[in-house]
């Protein structure tokens, strides 16, 4: 399943928020396209954010410093998003050639979730009951996924595994586009309710929890989609793995702690109106609408990234692997 398609000279973009009822692919053409696209979650998950960002670097006219300060602003939580965009301007001040560079990313983003899911399977078990939180798969990424890669190359490899994915309130990723991914290559899954995890925790049906993130703090901390921390409180409880997937790239050590993220806070009409037909509360009932929490690293079994698995302590282990 492609998400981001560069046939040409024209980027192709397959607009998640229609999914799963529509497959629409739009294509964007000037900076206010771009920005919408990430800010309204036309496309989402960090790695593939990125991909996009480098794309619109490459393909946009005009002061390529400014682009970047312009597109990191659309979600400023996705630190692949500003890493990319950082890398297309050491290009462009370098004279490469950017559509080069940006293709390159696109490239080297299919072979990290690749290896990422490798670690991530050598975890697994055939048969193994898996929770999901939010959405880390080939529409998150560019192919196979973060999260969900273990899965999707388990499934080419012949193993059978079990799979519950939360909803993912209030944007529905889990119901929408986890599910939707799932279902699409024959993998059995469930889809429970957000607060339904701690029941099929404690009745047996989950040997482990598989996660994205949009950011890892230097002491491990990561930020991931809001409602992940608590799966990875009752985890803990339940004894069960709680594991991390991410790019490297994800980590930032200029972050020393969860504390220092910066956690989105999105419309709140998100909550009340979004996917409802009708409003779920009054218009003037306020709301709380952080897009991430932080889950603190005590509660992590394993980061993976496409260098390796990650256990702790994690602000070592991960220096060991920086080159």
């Amino acid at each position: 399943m492609e998400n981001i398609k560069y046939e040409n000279g024209t980027l192709y973009l397959l607009d998640q928020t229609l999914l799963p009822n529509e497959e629409k692919y739009i294509t964007p053409k000037t900076k206010e396209d771009y920005f919408y696209a990430i800010k309204t979650l036309q496309v989402r998950g960090a790695p593939a954010i990125g991909i996009f960002a480098a794309y619109a670097m490459a393909l946009l006219d005009g002061d390529k410093k400014e682009l970047k300060k312009y597109l990191d602003s659309a979600r400023p939580t996705a630190v692949n998003l500003s890493w990319a965009t950082a890398r297309m301007l050491k290009a462009y001040e370098d004279g490469k050639s950017l559509i080069d560079e940006a293709i390159a990313i696109h490239n080297e983003d299919k072979e990290m979730c690749k290896k990422i899911s490798e670690y991530g399977l050598s975890l697994l078990s055939d048969g193994d009951g898996i929770l999901t939180h939010c959405n880390a798969g080939a529409l998150a990424t560019s192919s196979y996924g973060t999260g969900l890669g273990p899965l999707l190359l388990g499934k080419e490899k012949g193993y059978s595994f079990k799979v519950f994915t939360d909803e993912t309130r209030p944007l529905l990723q889990g119901a929408r586009l986890t599910s939707y991914e799932l279902e699409k290559v024959g993998i059995d899954v469930t889809l429970i309710c957000d607060n339904m995890a701690s029941l099929v925790m404690k009745q047996g049906k989950i040997n482990a929890v598989l996660v994205g993130a949009d950011r890892i703090a230097a002491n491990g901390d990561t930020a991931n989609k809001i409602g992940t921390s608590s799966t990875a409180i009752l985890a803990k409880y339940y004894n069960i793995p709680f594991y991390v997937l991410a790019p490297y790239s994800t980590i930032d050590f200029n972050c020393e702690s969860g504390s220092d993220i910066v956690i989105e806070e999105r419309d709140g009409e998100e909550i009340k109106s979004m996917f409802f037909e009708k409003p779920t509360a009054l218009s003037q009932t306020k709301c709380y609408n952080p897009a991430f929490d932080v889950t603190n690293n005590e509660l992590i079994t394993a980061i993976i990234t496409e260098k390796g698995i990650i256990k702790q302590p994690f602000r070592e282990e991960m220096r060991k692997l920086y080159d």
